[in-house]
């Protein structure tokens, strides 16, 4: 897609997610009902975790200490699962293209100090790499050892955005560490007419040619076909 097309893709994912955020933040980032209390809404986003989290430990911290790990979250929202990530993670870097839904997110991680909320363009990271260039000087690097999104690029309908994304991830993971990333697996479907809420859809061919192309290994799989298809990607190189 040209570069202005994209642009344009860009202002329109972060003009509608602002516009949800305004009208019902908690509701937009999960949908299950309209209301939601603290309590019940940090505990969704803890039930995540332990859907897709604590009981995949094998591979996310690979023998790592949890509190010794720095993890991004890419797509936070309202901090639904930043605020249990940052209870149980040493360091949590998060990103969300919506300035309304950072500050959200920012509001609820105010007694984590081990917590960092950006937002960002939508398509990289480059607003956490100055941040950590700001704290450890410009040849600072940071190495993350653990990346995480989920029920955000189900909602992304440019390719070319994902793939940016996965890029980015690659240049800031170690060697060997884990991106676990949910896509939609819808491969046939009505054309939707928001272009922000329902994105763009992946089968095993192309989730595979998605880690190849970006220095990934796809190691393993669930939920082909379904909304909610989640990938294992394991870095095996630098991106280019």
């Amino acid at each position: 897609m040209p570069i202005l097309g994209i642009a344009r893709a860009l202002r329109r994912m972060r003009r509608d997610w602002d516009r949800r955020a305004r009208e019902n933040a908690r509701h937009y980032v999960a949908t299950g009902r309209r209301e939601w209390t603290d309590t019940e809404f940090y505990e969704s986003g803890e039930a995540e975790l332990r859907e897709h989290v604590y009981n995949d430990l094998g591979n996310i911290c690979q023998g790592k200490d949890p509190k010794e790990m720095k993890v991004l979250e890419i797509g936070c929202g309202a901090g639904r699962m930043t605020v249990p990530l940052a209870g149980f993670f040493g360091e949590v870097y998060a990103v969300d293209i919506s300035g309304e839904m950072v500050r959200h997110a920012r509001h609820a991680l105010r007694g984590f100090p081990n917590a960092h909320v950006f937002q960002n363009n939508g398509k990289d990271l480059s607003g956490l790499r100055r941040h950590w260039w700001r704290r450890w000087g410009i040849g600072g690097k940071l190495q993350l050892d653990f990346a995480l999104s989920c029920l955000v690029f189900q909602h992304i309908p440019n390719r070319v955005v994902i793939e940016s994304y996965v890029r980015e991830v690659n240049r800031l993971l170690r060697p060997g560490g884990l991106f676990k990333l949910q896509v939609l697996g819808y491969t046939e479907r009505e054309p939707d007419p928001d272009p922000s809420w329902i994105g763009v859809a992946f089968d095993p061919e192309r989730a595979r040619e998605l880690a190849e192309q970006f220095g990934f290994e796809l190691r393993y799989q669930y939920g082909v076909g379904g909304q909610y298809y989640w990938l294992w990607f394991f870095k095996v190189r630098d991106a280019n």
